[in-house]
């Protein structure tokens, strides 16, 4: 809606008082104008920016202010606005505090990309956070940030990052894959009881090469054999095991063989009785 020059006259000069009903006018002019006025603080002006109507040229002038970004509480809004231009966005996220990253990633309106790069900047910090802010995170952090903890393997952490109910399969998995996880990592998935559960898992600890022998005897009678064939294949897990994975396959082939002589004589039995 255009606005006539007293409305943004007004809005320029407006008292701390007059400024409040001037917050919901729907004329962006009047709204850059409120900008200039030096009575407008900063509650004032997050109010304005907690406008989800507020013009996308708002934003973006707040954004270009940086007296206005020296504020955090402003950076704040703008950061957390699903009208913020991209790239505004993507700048204001790297200089947000931990939790409000987190509250970003949890938020249903966010983008993809916006939650990509919060949860980045998140996994980025974790090797500096005191382990209070760790265990917080184990607890509230999306599916990366939890599974980005449960790979830096702290001993008080890694419980609640395995707890965590968003913690996602494929997330553990990416974990177990690397070479240099430490040892405590692969012990408390191999005992949790949920994941020591799940095929995949038990799979990627039986070629993880800090598993326990046991752990991987306990794990082979429930692999399929053509995962036991595929893991038994030169170069994917030590000599040692593949004699282990070797006899299971041996032992598979002649349950099988077993039970299917068994079949062919109670076939036999059925048609000699028959005649």
């Amino acid at each position: 809606m255009p606005a006539n020059d007293p409305d943004r006259e007004r809005a320029r000069i407006a008292t701390a008082e007059e400024l409040a009903s001037l917050l919901h006018h729907p004329s962006p002019d009047v709204l850059l104008s409120l900008l200039d006025n030096p009575a407008l603080d900063e509650t004032q002006l997050c109010l304005l920016l907690n406008r989800k109507d507020i013009p996308a040229e708002i934003l973006e002038e707040v954004a270009r202010r940086k007296p206005l970004l020296k504020n955090y509480r402003v950076k704040r809004a703008l950061a957390f606005h699903p009208r913020t231009p991209r790239l505004v966005n993507l700048r204001l996220i790297r200089e947000l505090y931990l939790m409000d990253l987190v509250q970003l990633t949890l938020l249903p309106g966010t983008s993809t990309e916006v939650k990509r790069i919060a949860e980045e900047q998140l996994v980025a910090r974790i090797p500096q956070l005191p382990l209070g802010q760790k265990i917080t995170l184990a607890r509230r952090g999306t599916a990366r940030v939890a599974g980005a903890l449960l790979a830096d393997g702290h001993t008080q952490v890694l419980a609640i990052a395995l707890d965590n109910p968003g913690l996602t399969e494929a997330q553990v998995l990416k974990a177990l894959s690397r070479e240099n996880l430490p040892v405590g990592v692969v012990k408390g998935v191999a005992q949790h009881r949920k994941w020591s559960h799940t095929y995949n898992v038990r799979l990627a600890l039986v070629r993880h090469r800090h598993s326990t022998l046991s752990t991987i005897l306990a794990y082979l009678p429930e692999l399929t054999v053509s995962d036991l064939r595929e893991l038994a294949a030169p170069g994917i897990v030590s000599e040692n095991l593949r004699k282990y994975l070797q006899a299971e396959i041996q032992r598979r082939i002649r349950k099988s063989e077993k039970s299917a002589n068994v079949a062919d004589t109670k076939d036999d039995s059925g048609a000699s009785n028959s005649d």
